[in-house]
């Protein structure tokens, strides 16, 4: 009976799945796609892969990738993840020039306006900085150590991001919040000072994004949770403005069979430069959905849904560069059993995401075919391997993200009966016996 009981309540821990992730270049010199322990970079400029250059022993990864990002002016790029390894390269050289150790597995990371530091954050709650102060193209940084600055408090950290004005940093949790904290000038010393809770998702959040123009520099933030809505936020007061039930208005509601509906959870976003536009990943859907973003009346809309019906492609990640009118997106998964290859990912393009005003989009927007994907045919190899998989294997891998997704951020719930044979199971408890 105890067996049964510790299995039916702990057989979600054996899916250690990780989803593939991409980044861009903010100047359109380089996209990064993360899949597994496997970082992988093709130099758009140059039309060519990278060769990393990390001067630790072995692979630069030693197990799946969580978390990528370029900073932003681009001469920087962060990865860490399973291994807790937080790897600082230099996107000129492509080297590492520095790799800090984490206490646990890192689950996001975010580099600050200006560069000067990086912050990442593990699944015990903690957000952690890395001073990049000394840092140069052509050395090293010797010796650099995380500092833990705020803490969720055991709740997993899903998404990181500082605001354009750099005032804050935002932190987004498997607990349904989104915190805002003033990063101060000396962040070695802690962030103390909670400017406010951004509340109202009912499911964990899954990603955070910004939005802001000219007239409004500060920005607004803009959520995904795994209750299906994308969310507009005012931060400095925590309000919350608008609210899109993107899993409803594209007829992703599900039904388990029971009064209990299920909502795909929003995988990942990614807003245009100037903002108009919102691109959001939905699991269970092959496509994108693109939201008009309003600043002026603060309004989340459905302008467009592009689906790709030719093949499945759910995306896992998506990435824009500061100038580009492209939206790259990856689908793909680490260390799934019985897919005849470890890591496998896909890689497609959309073109014309950009918009002129609230109206209308400026071009319609295309799935651009492989030979049309800048890099082509050599970019697809670099990036997602040059082994044909079928697509029944990526949907087979898409449920499988879900599902870890789901085991990861959603709290189970127990009975009385399990609560009490989980407790005499801990090993606290063992060791006093």
């Amino acid at each position: 009976m105890g067996d049964t009981m510790m299995e039916e309540g702990d057989n979600s821990r054996d899916i250690e799945v990780a989803p593939a992730r991409i980044a861009v270049h903010p100047s359109k010199r380089s996209v990064a796609v993360a899949v597994g322990s496997d970082l992988r970079v093709f130099d758009l400029q140059v039309g060519c892969s990278v060769s990393l250059v990390d001067d630790s022993d072995g692979h630069p990864h030693k197990d799946s990738i969580r978390a990528i990002r370029y900073g932003a002016n681009g001469n920087l790029f962060v990865s860490c993840g399973d291994d807790k390894l937080v790897k600082i390269w230099n996107t000129d050289l492509w080297r590492c020039v520095c790799t800090v150790s984490s206490e646990k597995r890192v689950s996001a990371v975010a580099i600050s306006n200006d560069g000067l530091f990086v912050c990442f954050a593990d699944k015990f709650g903690v957000v952690w900085v890395v001073d990049l102060d000394g840092f140069d193209e052509n050395q090293a940084l010797i010796n650099k150590k995380a500092v833990p600055i705020l803490s969720h408090y055991c709740s997993i950290i899903t998404s990181l991001e500082f605001s354009p004005d750099g005032r804050f940093i935002i932190s987004g949790d498997r607990d349904f919040k989104i915190r805002v904290t003033v990063f101060p000038k000396n962040p070695l010393d802690g962030a103390h000072e909670i400017q406010n809770f951004c509340l109202g998702h009912t499911e964990f959040v899954s990603c955070l994004a910004f939005v802001c123009t000219p007239e409004c520099p500060q920005g607004f933030l803009v959520s995904g949770s795994g209750d299906s809505t994308v969310r507009l936020w005012d931060i400095n007061c925590g309000s919350l403005l608008d609210t899109c039930e993107v899993g409803t208005q594209a007829g992703l509601l599900q039904s388990n069979g029971s009064e209990e509906e299920y909502y795909p959870a929003v995988a990942d976003l990614c807003a245009t430069h100037d903002s108009s536009l919102v691109a959001v990943a939905i699991q269970s859907f092959s496509g994108i959905i693109l939201l008009s973003c309003d600043l002026s009346t603060k309004k989340l809309s459905v302008a467009k849904v592009v689906s790709i019906a030719a093949e499945t492609f759910i995306p896992t990640s998506l990435g824009t560069s500061c100038s580009a009118e492209l939206l790259w997106m990856v689908t793909g998964v680490s260390n799934q059993n019985g897919l005849g290859s470890a890591c496998l990912a896909r890689v497609r393009v959309v073109s014309g995401f950009s918009k002129t005003n609230a109206d209308s989009i400026e071009h319609e927007p295309i799935v651009l075919e492989d030979p049309e994907i800048p890099g082509g045919v050599q970019l697809l190899e670099k990036l997602q391997g040059s082994v044909s998989i079928e697509k029944e294997v990526f949907l087979q891998a898409a449920e499988t993200v879900k599902t870890a997704m789901r085991n990861l951020l959603i709290k189970k719930q127990y009975t009385f009966e399990k609560r009490e044979f989980r407790k005499r199971g801990r090993n606290d408890k063992k060791i006093k016996q």
